[in-house]
């Protein structure tokens, strides 16, 4: 499965945990088919590792297995901050409903029981990954929001013409030029605005510029 939001040029990774080898090869060749990027581990111990040198967008996971069952796997996973927000999915031919809810009260996002058919697997996954991007992308509106509204409370209209400039390329003779001030109060803005802003380098700045830029197109034009 490509992602979505990137032209579809990078496809979805996922983790599987599953000591059963025949279910994992099972599992590996459905969502290889649909074009996931998978890879696999054959205990709790295992997939953790796995985890940690390539972080994937979903985990699949038993719940009985050798070393390390699937309920330590995820008890660890939600308590390390780096990966509490990968949805993790439980596939167990546990169907009892305590287990279920032990699953689910200990942090998973979904539970799966075998047998399944490959339009489960499929369903459940997908359905994980576009809710984990409709929460990514809620977040991201948000955050933007609250920056708007530091720019718009913190900062001038000339001060965000010159932050627009700077985020453009432009040098201070330049901004002097096309503004019709001097560079030394050109100067003098930009060292207000990484004051104001918290933008303790040229990085930080040209994010807020962009942000700027964006703001402008939502201001009437006195307020730009």
């Amino acid at each position: 499965m490509k992602h979505p939001d990137n032209g579809g040029e990078t496809m979805f990774s996922i983790l599987i945990i599953e000591d059963d080898a025949e279910v994992c090869r099972l599992m590996e060749i459905i969502l290889q088919k649909k074009g996931f990027d998978v890879s696999t581990a054959p205990d709790g111990v295992a997939g953790l590792a796995r985890l940690r040198e390539n972080r994937p967008n979903l985990i699949l996971c038993d719940i009985e297995m050798p070393i390390m069952d699937g309920h330590s796997v995820l008890e660890i996973i939600r308590e390390e901050g780096a990966f509490a927000d990968v949805p993790f999915i439980f596939v167990t031919a546990k169907g009892e409903r305590d287990e279920m809810r032990r699953g689910m009260t200990g942090g998973a996002d979904d539970y799966l029981s075998k047998p399944f058919s490959p339009e489960e697997l499929i369903a459940a996954i997908t359905s994980r990954l576009r809710q984990r991007d409709a929460i990514r992308n809620h977040h991201l509106q948000s955050a933007c929001q609250e920056e708007h509204i530091i720019l718009t409370e913190r900062t001038s209209v000339r001060e965000r013409e010159v932050l627009r400039l700077v985020g453009r390329g432009a040098t201070s003779k330049e901004i002097a030029q096309l503004l019709g001030i001097s560079i030394r109060t050109v100067d003098a803005h930009r060292t207000n605005l990484m004051d104001k802003l918290g933008a303790d380098n040229a990085v930080m700045l040209a994010r807020w510029a962009t942000l700027a830029e964006q703001l402008r197109e939502q201001l009437p034009p006195e307020n730009r």
